[in-house]
């Protein structure tokens, strides 16, 4: 919803992202994504969006994967990746 969402999306870029949600795991949001979320909210102020996705990714064990690391860093235990930053 963020990616697709976003308001300087090209058609192109759409469609390359469409490409790549089609082949990527979808991981639900259960209410330990929720509870994970919440807790996330309530030690610094963050986007809903944000939370959800830092939550999704503490949840399930996986890489956040954002070129917005600094928005995500101060996140114990939570592994971020700039797929943009050539040093990583």
């Amino acid at each position: 919803m963020e990616v697709l969402g976003y308001h300087r999306l090209t058609e192109l870029e759409r469609q390359y992202f469409e490409a790549f949600f089609a082949a990527a795991t979808i991981l639900p949001l259960s209410q330990d994504v929720l509870e994970q979320a919440v807790k996330l909210r309530q030690l610094r102020k963050m986007s809903l969006g944000d939370a959800l996705v830092a939550g999704t990714a503490l949840t399930f064990g996986r890489t956040l994967v954002t070129r917005n690391i600094d928005h995500f860093r101060w996140i114990a235990g939570l592994s971020v990746l700039n797929p943009f930053e050539a040093d990583q």
